[in-house]
């Protein structure tokens, strides 16, 4: 697909978004800061608020819906219709009546029939409620822990939740989740299908550099509203049991710049750097050299850039490293209902991924009893997988260090970055005779609207991949979900997941290291030999590949 055909609508004036409604030219919108109901022209981006004299009926509503002659909304605990009488351009709303009071504060709303459906966050869960009478006709568990909007495309009911940056296709019968698609910008708040492409509209916060030419520090770190509408194109891949969306053409360069701080020598090295990875949602274009020549080499079936120095010395200049293009997109594995009982594990990987290999501290009795507390309550080998990860983040909070300290210590301590917190999951998955290993290695800047840019990824980052007998490597992600400030909510959105924005380098081994003649390794550390020059430009928006034919 062409780049074009990604275009984004910047609707103006707006501070916030909620829900979209397919219409004529476009889409219809609800801006709740300022209670305009809005009609969004996408062929030639104009916008137009259709109640000027009635906003106040929409200031602050949960969630809105449209049946073509009433104007359904939640505000609280309430549920209001309003009658919608046209005249012109302007649409006129009839003082809105109470239709039904629920339990507790809802948000989204989408009318069917002669049902209404609404999300709740508070009480995690979708009513279908008869609109004669405000029956309660079903409850179902509603996926995400984020403020949800729900709205039916076709004959499905969509929920699209803004802390998960996901939509879900839900079964409007069952409630069941048949599909999760993971969105390339964070906080969706509406989706809809126009004239066959589905629509996402977004609506958030953003930083900026804000400019003061009074103050003593002209350029000053602000925060604005951001709103916008983009294109969502995604594919499910049945044999795979995941879908993809929107991809980039990302180019990714790791150079490292030889700089030593203290004197040193070395002879005939070997400096080995892991090249990107092919995997379900990473694609590798080419790969180049920067700098000097390398060969590759494979650990564990990973492509390694090997560069060969006879000499290393402190009065030395060197540059080397690699360039790649790559074609990124995100995933999301779905979880078949009922899923219970898998293969066992092969004794190869029992071998291999169930053993303490890297200071795992796996027969520490802290470590030992985490790992049996962790998964009282879980049955399935899903269950184990979720309950694992969210009972590290009951008991951690981010904090970034330059070191990473063995997991009975970080455990204990209660504090650790995102290496401390795979290495406790590893410790508590192999316990608990689940193979499991570390992944990573960066993450491009999540600004996907900034093409031909260079950015710049200030750390790196790992997570952790498991083995699903069946289906092969997942990825759980260590510390993104982690909401510490809102330890109630438990997001699962990079559980069995990752954005475009994860670039996997080097999955199960180490991402670099420096090998000697006689295979040791030196006694100094690559920080204090040389300087990572890490970048990512972005080319192009892609469309996922369609899935092959049986």
């Amino acid at each position: 697909m062409a780049e074009a055909g990604f275009r984004t609508f910047h609707p103006p004036a707006l501070r916030s978004l909620q829900g979209l409604i397919p219409w004529q030219e476009g889409l219809l919108s609800v801006d709740p800061r300022s209670g305009y109901w809005v009609s969004l022209n996408l062929s030639t981006e104009d916008i137009r608020i259709l109640n000027p004299d009635t906003t106040h009926y929409l200031q602050d509503i949960g969630g809105w819906s449209w049946d073509g002659q009433a104007l359904w909304f939640t505000d609280r605990e309430q549920v209001y219709v309003s009658q919608v009488q046209r005249a012109g351009e302007v649409w006129h709303l009839a003082e809105p009546v109470v239709a039904c009071t629920l339990d507790d504060r809802a948000e989204g709303i989408s009318k069917r029939g002669e049902c209404l459906y609404i999300s709740s966050q508070g009480r995690g869960c979708i009513w279908v409620i008869r609109v004669s009478d405000g029956k309660l006709l079903q409850s179902w568990p509603k996926p995400g822990v984020g403020i949800s909007q729900l709205t039916f495309i076709d004959d499905t009911l969509w929920l699209c939740d803004d802390i998960e940056q996901t939509l879900y296709q839900l079964d409007p019968q069952t409630g069941q989740v048949q599909l999760s698609v993971l969105t390339p910008y964070e906080h969706p708040v509406g989706v809809a299908l126009w004239q066959g492409r589905y629509y996402v509209a977004y609506a958030g916060e953003e930083p900026y550099i804000r400019d003061e030419p009074n103050a003593s520090q002209p350029l000053q770190l602000g925060f604005r509203d951001r709103v916008l509408i983009h294109p969502l194109v995604f594919r499910y891949y049945p044999e795979g049991q995941y879908t993809l969306s929107n991809g980039y053409v990302l180019e990714l360069s790791y150079v490292e710049e030889w700089s030593p701080l203290e004197a040193v020598q070395l002879s005939q090295v070997e400096w080995r750097i892991a090249l990107p990875a092919t995997t379900d949602r990473q694609r590798v274009r080419r790969v180049e050299p920067v700098g000097m020549p390398f060969t590759v080499d494979w650990e564990q079936g990973q492509p390694v850039a090997v560069f060969r120095f006879d000499q290393l010395q402190q009065q030395q200049a060197h540059l080397f490293g690699w360039r790649a293009e790559l074609e990124v997109f995100s995933i999301k594995y779905q979880i078949p209902p009922g899923a219970g009982t898998v293969p066992p594990l092969p004794p190869e990987l029992q071998q291999q991924y169930l053993i303490d290999d890297d200071e795992l501290s796996m027969d520490e009795p802290i470590i030992q009893e985490a790992a049996r507390e962790a998964v009282a309550d879980a049955r399935t080998f899903a269950e184990k997988l979720l309950a694992i990860r969210n009972y590290v983040y009951d008991r951690m909070r981010y904090y970034m260090k330059s070191s990473i300290d063995p997991p009975h210590i970080a455990l204990k301590r209660g504090t650790g970055s995102c290496g401390e917190y795979v290495g406790i999951m590893l410790a508590l998955l192999r316990l608990n005779g689940i193979a499991c290993r570390t992944a990573g290695r960066y993450k491009c800047p999540k600004t996907p609207e900034l093409k031909q840019v260079p950015l710049l990824p200030q750390f790196n980052h790992v997570w952790l991949e498991v083995y699903w007998p069946g289906r092969g490597w997942l990825p759980i992600e260590s510390n993104t979900d982690h909401l510490p400030e809102r330890p109630w909510l438990q997001p699962q959105r990079f559980f069995l997941g990752l954005a475009w924005f994860h670039l996997e380098l080097g999955r199960g081994i180490r991402f670099e290291r420096l090998r000697l003649p006689d295979g040791s390794r030196p006694e100094v550390g690559l920080g204090d030999l040389a300087i990572n020059h890490i970048g990512c430009i972005l080319h192009a928006e892609i469309a996922p590949p369609t899935p092959p034919d049986k």
